[in-house]
């Protein structure tokens, strides 16, 4: 199963964060009560890691008023003994840009 990160901005005021807070907290997802959250710290914010099958089950996630500008990014993760191959990757792509 795949890993993605689903990033949910909302504006900086205290009522955007009530309002986003609540839109995730009762939507009856069991992901999105395992959220993290960046207010505190400036950087207004949604978080979580979710392991669905793909980027479109990750979206439908999101609640639909958040849906369109929700973030969503596949996560890999390698060892040290596929470092070659991660790196062989990224040069490819960069010279093909």
């Amino acid at each position: 199963m795949a890993r993605f990160l689903i990033e949910v901005e909302h504006e900086a005021e205290a009522g955007a964060c009530d309002r986003a807070a609540q839109v995730l907290l009762t939507s009856g997802s069991h992901y999105l009560t395992h959220a993290d959250w960046g207010c505190l710290d400036g950087v207004h914010c949604a978080w979580l890691v979710v392991e669905v099958e793909s980027r479109e089950l990750a979206r439908a996630i999101v609640p639909p008023a958040h849906r369109a500008r929700a973030r969503i990014v596949a996560l890999s993760s390698f060892g040290l003994d596929e470092l070659d191959a991660f790196l062989a990757h990224h040069r490819r792509a960069l010279s093909a840009a």
